[in-house]
Parts: structure tokens; C-alpha cells; sequence
């Protein structure tokens, strides 16, 4: 939960501050990492 936590802070302060644009890549790695924290917090399939 808290990488989760950070890279959505990180990724708003890279595209508010730093002007960085925000990429398909950024977003599909995005989605990997919240797929693998609800699979986690999920429990047994």
C-alpha cells in the first residue's frame, strides 16, 4: 500500500513540478503495481 502511496505522490509531483509528462508506460506500470498490492491484500485465490 505505501509504494502504491508514493508513486501516485511522485507521479503528481513529476507532472505538477517537474513537468515531466505522464506515459503510457507510466500508467500500465502503475496498474501492474496496484495489481499485485490487491492481489496481496486479496488473500488466497
Amino acid at each position: 500500500m505505501q509504494e502504491i502511496i508514493t508513486l501516485v505522490i511522485f507521479a503528481i509531483f513529476s507532472v505538477t513540478f517537474l513537468g515531466e509528462g505522464f506515459t503510457l508506460n507510466h500508467g500500465v506500470g502503475f496498474l501492474l503495481i496496484a495489481a499485485g498490492a490487491f492481489f496481496v491484500f486479496k488473500g488466497p485465490l
